[in-house]
Order: structure tokens, then sequence, then C-alpha cells
């Protein structure tokens, strides 16, 4: 599992990293670290757009997005 932190970075860059780890690792979950709820939306659906299923946890400093790879 591939696990990224972007909290402290404002977008596009948290949505940025995150299509960098989703593109080096297909098919790999990846957990992605984010402070604000403008960056889980973002990611979100970018993640969405590439066909992952996103759990989404409350953090004391954010949120936690596990992002599983589409089963083929």
């Amino acid at each position: 599992m591939v696990e990224i932190d972007v909290r402290g970075f404002s977008c596009p860059i948290p949505v940025v990293r995150t299509k960098k780890a989703i593109e080096e690792n297909p098919n790999e979950p990846v957990t992605v670290l984010v402070e604000s709820s403008v960056s889980k939306e973002n990611i979100s659906r970018l993640a969405r757009s590439k066909g992952y299923s996103i759990k989404v946890e409350e953090v004391e400093d954010g949120f936690r997005l596990l992002l599983s790879p589409p089963v083929k």
C-alpha cells in the first residue's frame, strides 16, 4: 500500500501528488492524508474518475482517504 501525506498543501498539489501515486502504483491501494474538506472532495473526484472506490475516515488533523483500485 502506498501512503502519501499532503497535509499543509493547498490544491492543486494534493490532487497532483495523488494522481502521480495512482499512476506510479497501478492496481495498488493508495492512502492519502489531507487536512481540508476541499482537498478531500477534489481527491475523491479524481479517484472516482479513475474507477477507484473511496473510504473516508476522519482523523485528528483532517481526513484519511483509502483509495482502492478497480477490481479487474
